[in-house]
Formats: structure tokens, C-alpha cells, sequence
């Protein structure tokens, strides 16, 4: 995987090739170029037993289209560029304040069986949220997690999608910590369009966490939920 002088490298709980690597990006990373290296790391896991990775990172401010996209759901589409992925799930944006975890496994490994994978993904960030005292939860039939606001009004504040070629898994998680939530207003998120069902963050649930707060509670929670390979 390629590395720029912009972009630090963080190792963590590296134990030969038991345990994943971590990165952490410390500028924006554009899109294509975050895809390619994905492809050309899972392809090292798969082909040459590279160690499995756990990259997080932000993006500047775009728009993905999943495999389920519908068209009338980009409702603004020269707001931000538009990316096709190969990713599940629909329409969803990414941008500067929302914290990207970018999952290479092995499920080879690790079990091949992705609706356990996804699920683990949900407890994951279902967990890292529990450490700032946010009750993420699952809803059958809405893609992500979401927080209970009341009177009847549900916010997500992560998104998952997902892609496995051969048994390595890539994408991964979004998680909002301090986006600007009027982005999402370009898109029908996740093809999601009650306006009972919206979109928050940490920080607009009046939680001042940093970025870094978070990538400690991922790093905490991620081994309890997926344990080594």
C-alpha cells in the first residue's frame, strides 16, 4: 500500500500476522486514491499473506453510490464529486469530521461467513459509541446505527458498507463525529428519506469528542468484538 508525506503510519498491536495493523491518515485522503490502495492491500492479504489492516482516515467532501443506488436520490449532484463503488448500500456522503474505518480481513481466517462479519461491524461501533455513553442501535430493514432522539425521531450517526472479494473483506464503517451535517441534504441517505429517520454526530449530540477520542474507543472495542485471526 502507498504512503504519502502527508499521511503518518500507525502500527498497533502487531503480532506477526495475527493481529491486524493500524493506519491513521492525518490529512484528508482523496477517494480513488484511498479505493486503490484497499484493492492493491487485500490483494497482498489474499495473494501474499500481507498482515490484515485497519485504516482510519476523513475524506473531502463526496458523495459514493453503492451497487443499490437509486439515481433519484442524489438529489444535487454537482454539490460534490460522485463516486461509483463497488460497495453495498446506496447513496451516502463522506467529508471532513467523520471518521472513516476502512476494514481488511481475512475471512478465510477468520470464518467465511459474511453476515457474521457485518454483524461484528455493527457491535463494533455499537460499542466504541458506549464508551462516550451513545446508545447506537441496530433497526431491522434501516442499514447502520442509529440513536434514539425521541418522539418517535431516530438519527443515524454511522454507516456501514461492505465488499468481499475472496474472502477479504474492504470499505468498511463511517462514524459522524463533528461533520457538517447540511452535506448530507445533496443525498437521500441510504435511500432513507422520512424525515423522521435523520442524521447526527457526536458532536450535535452535544458530546465534544475529537477524533482521536474516537480512534481509542475503535482500537479498545475491536479486538473484544473480533479477537485475533
Amino acid at each position: 500500500m502507498t504512503t504519502s508525506a502527508a499521511e503518518t503510519e500507525t502500527a498497533v498491536a502487531k503480532t506477526g500476522n495475527t493481529k491486524p495493523e493500524w493506519r491513521q491518515s492525518a490529512d484528508l485522503v482523496p477517494y480513488l486514491e484511498a479505493v486503490a490502495d484497499m484493492e492493491a492491500r487485500a490483494a497482498a492479504i489474499r495473494d501474499d499473506g500481507a498482515p490484515e489492516l485497519i485504516w482510519l482516515l476523513e475524506h473531502p467532501p463526496l458523495y459514493t453510490a453503492g451497487t443499490s443506488a437509486k439515481e433519484g436520490d442524489l438529489i444535487t449532484p454537482s454539490r460534490f464529486p460522485v463516486h461509483q463503488t463497488g460497495r453495498g448500500g446506496q447513496y451516502t456522503y463522506h467529508g471532513p469530521g467523520q471518521r472513516i474505518g476502512y476494514v481488511m480481513l481475512d475471512l478465510k481466517r477468520r470464518g467465511p461467513d459474511v453476515r457474521k462479519f457485518v454483524c461484528n461491524l455493527e457491535e463494533w461501533v455499537i460499542r466504541a459509541l458506549a464508551s462516550f455513553n451513545v446508545t447506537g442501535e441496530r433497526r431491522e430493514g434501516r442499514v447502520g446505527i442509529w440513536v434514539d432522539r425521541g418522539a418517535g425521531k431516530e438519527d443515524k450517526i454511522a454507516a456501514i458498507g461492505v465488499r468481499v472479494r475472496r474472502w477479504v473483506t474492504f470499505h468498511g464503517i463511517s462514524i459522524n463525529v463533528e461533520p457538517d451535517l447540511s452535506h448530507f441534504g445533496g443525498i437521500v441517505p441510504c435511500g432513507i428519506g422520512d424525515p423522521q429517520f435523520g442524521v447526527t454526530s457526536l458532536v450535535d449530540l452535544g458530546l465534544p469528542v475529537t477524533m482521536e477520542d474516537l480512534d481509542v474507543a475503535l482500537m479498545h472495542s475491536f479486538e473484544d468484538v473480533f479477537g485475533d485471526a
